[in-house]
This record gives structure tokens, sequence and C-alpha cells, in this order.
């Protein structure tokens, strides 16, 4: 075996066997570290497991070289879980779900809008993985007794990683699935080239996956995080802190770093994971679910006809309100004190993108393109020029 395949089987031997999102997330820069000026008071991780119970679980998948071989690599591909309340737990959550551009997939959709709670995990992977994610799914409630009806409806969400990964090779595994949820934490979490996001691509750079949160005060201490797989966006369309990043980026000299095309710009997609603590019931948590729009709008993007862009909303207040066999008592935010939660979403899936962008490293996939991670250097530089690098970092 060639050296270079022998150093990619070990990379995949060691992302399987210890929790990558736990060591990768201590050591990559993250865009605040780089003094890109985010508004709003984040959790103590910035991170979606800030809302307390959730976990989040990825297995990675980088294989092979070269010229493409369907069924053999390169891959570029993996998955991840966000779980809301933790392995521990089977109690459902209230949910919704928004789209903001149908041309993707989130299954188990209807049934979070009919009965209006989340059942299990959320899964994110690459587009034509959705099923076997969806019956390893199935099959690890069974084993570990987490099935709340006779059948089971998961939640398996999906961007389209083809530029880079073997898509059609299928190499997604039910212990891929496995793996990704029992290795499942708290605590920091991997952004970048991780899990679901592994060959992902936005606005022409490598991207991925990203997270963030913000604090809530209304009053009562509440918080809003967000997890996102990013693989959206035109490459002119970047725009960071305000900043028309993209359009700066452009106008680089001809030996820099080529850009996307213009036949790719729509084929991506991203795929928002809006948790809160907050006692919010499922009507309120689609409205929590569109708020994403504006985050999402706020980095450039608007969503073209080949964006699958798809939010899912889910709050861990309320335990036992679905096991309840007659009755359940609740509690709800008043609409009246709604609004800071809607400013929270906006402000965390933002900066979710962002960071996302930030922590992914140059990848080259299937044959043999690259994608280039956005320079830091360069951004820092860009964000200077219009006043807003917050230079104290």
């Amino acid at each position: 075996m060639e050296p270079a395949k022998i150093r990619f089987a070990i990379t995949l031997v060691c992302l399987l066997l210890f929790p990558v999102h736990l060591i990768s997330a201590q050591t990559k820069p993250r865009a605040r570290d780089l003094g890109v000026p985010f508004e709003g008071t984040p959790g103590p991780l910035n991170a979606i497991t800030d809302v307390k119970g959730v976990e989040v679980g990825v297995t990675t998948i980088i294989t092979g070289e070269g010229e493409l071989k369907v069924g053999t690599g390169p891959v570029r591909t993996g998955v991840t879980a966000i779980l809301p309340r933790g392995k521990a737990s089977a109690d459902q959550v209230f949910a919704a779900w928004h789209s903001i551009n149908g041309n993707g997939e989130m299954t188990g959709t209807t049934w979070i809008e009919e009965g209006g709670f989340l059942e299990g995990p959320v899964f994110i992977t690459n587009t034509h993985s959705v099923g076997v994610v969806r019956d390893a799914a199935i099959m690890w409630a069974l084993k570990h007794k987490k099935m709340p009806q006779p059948w089971a409806l998961p939640v398996v969400a999906e961007t389209f990683d083809g530029g880079l990964n073997d898509v059609n090779g299928f190499h997604v595994k039910p212990e891929h699935v496995f793996n990704a949820l029992d290795t499942a934490s708290s605590g920091p979490v991997a952004e970048g080239n991780v899990g679901g996001g592994t060959g992902m691509v936005c606005y022409g750079f490598k991207c991925g996956n990203g997270t963030s949160s913000r604090k809530v005060n209304v009053p009562g201490d509440y918080t809003v995080g967000v997890l996102v797989q990013a693989n959206h966006g035109g490459s002119t369309q970047l725009r960071i802190a305000g900043v028309p990043v993209g359009t700066e980026l452009s106008q680089r000299p001809a030996q820099a770093t080529p850009r996307r095309n213009n036949d790719e710009e729509e084929l991506g997609s991203i795929i928002i994971v809006v948790a809160t603590d907050a006692p919010l019931m499922p009507h309120q948590l689609k409205r929590l679910a569109r708020r994403a729009t504006h985050g999402l709008a706020r980095t450039g993007a608007t969503s073209g006809n080949g964006s699958g862009d798809i939010v899912i909303a889910f709050s861990t207040a309320n335990p036992g309100a679905a096991s309840a066999e007659n009755t359940a008592q609740v509690s709800m935010i008043s609409n009246e004190q709604i609004s800071p939660f809607f400013n929270a979403t906006v402000l965390a899936t933002e900066e979710a993108i962002i960071n996302a962008l930030v922590a992914a490293e140059t990848m080259t996939g299937v044959n043999g393109r690259t994608v280039q991670a956005i320079s830091h250097n360069r951004l820092k530089e860009i964000l200077k020029k219009y006043n807003r690098l917050n230079e104290t970092k």
C-alpha cells in the first residue's frame, strides 16, 4: 500500500476509535479568536451543548485519493448525531421544523408537524446516505430500548458532498451511525471537516460543521444553541460581520485560490439544528425555526433553487410531557417574552456558519479536486479594512 493511502487508512481508524469531536474542538481557532465581532452573549462553550442535556457525536470517514472509482473512493464523508437529552434518555422533546428552500431532505418531519414531538436524535449526513442512517438509527433504538412507538420515524437530514466525496459509493455504514451515537457527549463540539460536514463546501470555501449559542434573560436564564452542516452559498455572497468578504476575496490576484464556477453556485444546502432549554411549545418552536433564516441571510445566502435549506428546532424543557397518560402539565414562555429567543436564534445561526467556515481545512477529494480553506489572515485584513476587526483578540 502506498504511504498516502496508509496515512488515510490510519486516519479513518483513529477517527472511529476516538471522540474526535472532543479532541479537535480544543485546538482549532474559532471566528471570535480571529477577531470577528459578533453580537450577543454566548454560553460557556459557545456551542449547542450549552443547552443542558444535549450531546453531539460524529463519525468522520476519510479514505483514498485520486481518480473517482464509485464504490471505492475517494471518501470524504460521515455522520453527525445530535441527541436532545443525551444517550441515557428516551424522553421525547417538543419540536418543529421549517423549510427555507425544499430541494433537500429531512425525514420524520411529517410526524413532528402532526404530533409536535421529536422522538430521538437528529442525524445529518450526505444526500445518498439518508436511508442507511435512518435504518441504523432504528437498529440502535431497538437495541437500547428507546422506541416510544412500535415503529420508528427517525429524523435524518442531508447535504450533498459529491464534489469531494464518492457520494454514489454508499460508504456510510450502520457501524458509523452506531459510533456517532455511542461516542456522543456534552462539552466542546468539533467544527469544520468532521461528521456529516466532512466533505462540505460553503461560499466557495471548505466548510462543514459549526456551532454557537446565546444566553437569553427574559426573566429567567435560558440558552439557545445552534449546530449547522453548511454546504451552501455562492462565492461572492459571503458576508461576515456585515462585511462583503466574498466580493473582496473575488478580487484576489490570479494565482490565488480558484473559485467555484457559476455552475456550482446552487449545488449545496444547509441543515440548521436549533436547541433551547426554554419552555417553548411546538408552534413557538416553529417560529424559532423560521428565524434561523435571518441568521443564514446575515452571512449572505439567498437560498437558491438548488439549495435544500432546512431547520429543526427543539426544546429540552417540560420533561415527561410526551409520556403523560392523560393530561400533561407543561409550562410555556409567554409570546410577550419570545422575541429575545428569536434574536438569539438569528445570532447563533450566523456565528455557527462562520465558525464552520473558519474551522474547516483545505481538502482534496475525488479526481484530485481541492477546495481551499478560507485564509484567516486575509479575513482579518478585510475586516480591518472595514473597521470591523476586534483587535483585542
